[in-house]
């Protein structure tokens, strides 16, 4: 039988109508013929899997190759398949019972990769009968529907059919978060920005913190600047008394760096979630962009569609790009400038930089990167504003 999500139980039943007794191995297996094409990301798992012993095990075809079989020792509970970046196809032993699960490569007569478990042996008396279930997944890895089976049907550790990496710690919770969002809000663009706004809230006394340093160094750069002259054949002194004028106007060089610190692994952990989950796939926004897993569909160098042009992929440089270039330069002119100049160069590309960077990641991520910067920004100015209020006061 198959449920509505491609879910098959299959019962094997077998009548010994002969007058000895026979001696069987139930067995299931999921086969692909030739290697196919994969995206070939770092960070995305393609190709045979499985949980053997609560112990997810992932083989690469190449590695496959390289080493035909590899047959896991014997375990109970869990499953072994095959998958792409959004669908699966796994088989699903009795979960209580023990099997042995193998991997296997040949290309005699066709190239084939196979992955696969058989029971231990039941024994079928003469004129008796045996019978065996197992289930069968071909689907989609939504994220629900796999933890939905493997807690109503106790199938161990199914959700690691969905890769969610190293910060799956960050990345889970996140993608719970913005799917709850979205079920309030019927658009996962909307989702994200709320969730940005959110993660300020939630680092906000961080943030605050270093703003007031940073608003503090903008407020010493002039006296940070004077001692570069006065010193600029001592550097032991210069460097001396520079510290001695931070640790007297209590700003911490090093404070605007934390609050970066910590969004790292988050965008990392959102950049996940848009890539391997396929409730993110063709998830629109408004306007021009249908969907939020794929980057930004515009160019500047067409003037975004007015030219009957599609220039190549490197040259694709959309408005929600430059929104985020444009938010990181003003965002920058806010910081106190580095007191080197080379320094002052390097910065004054890095939004440019990001912008080409990030003009071929997912549209969501980058909306996600936007919003973050005017929020930071707004923030930076409100803070950097009061602090000038009270030097003026005082």
């Amino acid at each position: 039988k198959v449920d509505e999500n491609f879910l098959f139980t299959v019962t094997d039943r077998v009548d010994n109508t002969s007058g000895a007794a026979v001696t069987l191995y139930s067995y299931g297996l999921v086969s692909r013929s030739g290697t196919p094409a994969t995206q070939g990301y770092y960070i995305l798992h393609e190709g045979p899997l499985g949980v053997m012993d609560e112990r997810l095990v992932e083989v690469d075809y190449k590695d496959l190759k390289e080493e035909p079989t590899r047959t896991e020792h014997s375990a109970r509970g869990g499953w072994i398949g095959i998958t792409d970046k959004y669908w699966l196809v796994a088989v699903i032993p009795d979960q209580t019972v023990p099997y042995e699960a193998a991997f296997r490569y040949t290309n005699a007569p066709l190239e084939k990769f196979q992955t696969d478990f058989r029971r231990d042996a039941t024994m079928v008396p003469a004129g008796g009968s045996a019978e065996v279930q197992h289930m069968l997944f071909a689907g989609a890895k939504e994220v629900a529907r796999i933890e939905d089976y493997r807690e109503k049907l106790g199938i161990v550790r199914f959700d690691l059919a969905i890769d969610w990496g190293w910060f799956f710690f960050l990345t889970k919770p996140i993608f719970v978060f913005l799917h709850t969002l979205h079920q309030w809000l019927g658009n996962f663009g909307l989702a994200i920005i709320l969730f940005t706004v959110a993660l300020r809230i939630l680092f906000f006394p961080m943030a605050n913190k270093s703003f007031r340093s940073m608003a503090g160094m903008r407020k010493i750069q002039p006296e940070v600047m004077r001692l570069r002259e006065v010193y600029a054949n001592d550097r032991e002194k210069q460097t001396r008394e520079t510290m001695e004028l931070y640790r007297r106007e209590k700003v911490n060089p090093l404070s605007g760096c934390l609050p970066i610190v910590l969004q790292i692994p988050v965008f990392f952990a959102l950049y996940k979630v848009l890539f391997v989950t396929i409730e993110m796939r063709h998830a629109p926004f408004y306007g021009w962009i249908k969907d939020l897993s794929a980057p930004d569909p515009t160019t500047v160098f067409n003037l975004f569609g007015l030219i009957p042009w599609d220039p190549p992929s490197f040259l694709h440089l959309g408005i929600w790009p430059i929104l985020m270039g444009i938010s990181m330069f003003i965002q920058q002119k806010l910081n106190p400038a580095p007191p080197d100049p080379v320094q002052q160069r390097i910065f004054m590309f890095l939004p440019i930089i990001f912008t080409f960077v990030l003009a071929g990641f997912p549209a969501g991520l980058v909306i996600y990167w936007t919003v973050n910067n005017v929020l930071s920004m707004t923030q930076q100015w409100v803070i950097t504003r009061r602090v000038e209020a009270q030097k003026t006061a005082t």
